[in-house]
């Protein structure tokens, strides 16, 4: 009959074995965790470092479309991200440009989304870039920035071009018989409530010269 003293070894020896696992494991996980904390500084200063490139263009877009736009930047820990709402009197126009890791912290990834609402055409919707933590490109990293921008206002200008987004906002030169955007009117005249647009201050003037002394005048 076989000792019982040897079956309490045996059983000893497994939760010693177990025990060396753990230890193994939690001592592992430690170095993971403190060597993704590293890499996470790393990678605000990298973000730093990057700022100086995309920061003066993300104003310059800003800029360039003024109070029809509002921006909302947001930063956290291991990412920045700028979201801009456009306005339009066509579509709702939402853009993301955003920096961030991955699970590891071992890449630097920039993210472009466009979305447009109601889709009416093709556009570019998303696009990405990454780069390995330690051999960012920042020369790059700008062109693939620059050429997203101009990407996006083309897309814009398109839409406010596109007939299908176009077909009930378009109005009508009542003298020169010319269609156009009605966003795109030089001028307007309201005659008994109802207004009138132009393309021109000439066809405005025409125009009034034929109506009332009482119209109001409302010049974009």
């Amino acid at each position: 009959m076989a000792d019982v003293k040897q079956l309490l070894e045996r059983i000893d020896a497994a939760f010693s074995d177990s025990d060396k696992k753990l230890k193994e494991f939690r001592s592992k996980e430690v170095q993971k965790h403190e060597g993704r904390q590293q890499r996470l500084q790393r990678l605000e200063q990298v973000f730093d470092q990057l700022r100086s490139a995309w920061r003066p263009r993300l104003e310059a877009l800003s800029q360039k479309f003024g109070d029809r736009v509002k921006v909302n930047p947001t930063v956290t820990p291991g990412r920045r991200q700028a979201a801009f709402e456009f306005q339009s009197p066509l579509a709702r126009i939402g853009l993301r440009l955003s920096a961030l890791t991955d699970t590891d912290v071992t890449k630097v990834i920039l993210n472009y989304d466009l979305d447009i609402l109601p889709v009416l055409m093709e556009f570019e919707r998303h696009a990405e870039i990454e780069f390995p933590l330690e051999q960012v490109d920042v020369e790059a990293l700008t062109k693939w920035l620059d050429d997203r921008i101009v990407a996006f206002v083309k897309t814009y200008l398109a839409l406010h071009e596109n007939e299908y987004y176009l077909q009930d906002h378009m109005v009508e030169d009542p003298v020169a018989g010319v269609r156009f955007p009605k966003y795109a009117a030089a001028a307007t005249l309201e005659v008994e409530g109802r207004t009138y647009y132009f393309i021109g201050e000439e066809t405005r003037a025409a125009f009034e010269q034929q109506e009332e002394p009482a119209v109001l005048v409302k010049p974009r």
